[in-house]
């Protein structure tokens, strides 16, 4: 089964919407393996956005990011990067879509509520970058059979 990280950032968490992505996550059959309430150093943060290090925008992402507690989870499913992805919707909420977290809840580029890795290599990243290999745990779900073919 694929594995994909994802951050409710900390506008979900002030925003009391953490409820409201897992029952969406949930309801998708993703399963969740690991979740983290944290808060990011700045080096986990830097490690984190390290490819846009070049950008404008790299020190208010990490400043962003920093700024309050995130919940890091590890989701696992067929497909899961990818189906996360979808559900997440475009970075920008103005133009995602209805029925996505950003296009429903989200308010701006900055305030986009959620990060998920975007590959399998990123995924790989970002999954060691938040929990040891020990804090992710393995466990049957007894729907498996109808949401899994």
């Amino acid at each position: 089964m694929e594995q994909t990280l994802v951050l409710l950032k900390p506008d979900a968490i002030q925003r009391l919407l953490i409820g409201e992505i897992i029952s969406r996550i949930e309801s998708k059959g993703l399963k969740i393996v690991a979740t983290k309430l944290t808060v990011l150093d700045k080096d986990t943060a830097n490690q984190h956005y390290g490819e846009h290090s070049e950008k404008p925008f790299f020190n208010d992402l990490v400043n962003f990011i920093t700024s309050g507690p995130i919940l890091a989870m590890v989701l696992e499913g067929k497909n899961a990067i990818s189906i996360t992805r979808s559900m997440m919707g475009e970075t920008n909420p103005a133009t995602a879509n209805p029925g996505t977290i950003r296009g429903d809840l989200a308010t701006t580029m900055t305030y986009n509520l959620i990060h998920g890795s975007d590959s399998l290599k990123s995924a790989i990243k970002e999954i060691s970058l938040f929990f040891k290999k020990d804090e992710l745990i393995s466990y049957n779900r007894t729907i498996e059979n109808w949401i899994q073919d």
